[in-house]
């Protein structure tokens, strides 16, 4: 069973930053890919930031909406994956998970954190 555990949530006025760590339970190089979604109320979750293709040539992806903003970055030795978000908007106001895919057959099996509340003030 693959824990994934998230930190680095909080309030933040908008303009500000936040990190947002994901600490996995095993290596990353369990993982095909890693990423970051995102919930606000009412709304359906959304990818935010994905790496893919992990030791091999990392791929890594975002939502249009946070482009230049936010960067996904990993660190090996410490089995966790960031998200660094800077010059945040109140529309970012949101409980972020960490998803990671593990190879299962020709499929794969995704993993959930339990979430961490960003909020942004205006």
């Amino acid at each position: 069973q693959v824990q994934l555990v998230e930190s680095g949530g909080g309030l933040v006025q908008a303009g500000g930053s936040l990190r947002l760590s994901c600490a996995a339970s095993r290596s990353i190089f369990s993982f095909n890919a890693m990423g970051w979604y995102r919930q606000a109320p009412g709304k359906q979750r959304e990818l935010v930031a994905r790496i893919s293709r992990i030791g091999s040539g990392d791929s890594t992806n975002y939502a249009d909406s946070v482009k230049g903003r936010f960067t996904i970055s990993r660190d090996n030795a410490k089995n966790t994956v960031y998200l660094q978000m800077n010059s945040l908007k109140p529309e970012d106001t949101a409980v972020y998970y960490c998803n990671a895919q593990q190879p299962l057959g020709l499929g794969s099996r995704g993993y959930w954190g339990q979430g961490t509340q960003v909020t942004v003030s205006s």
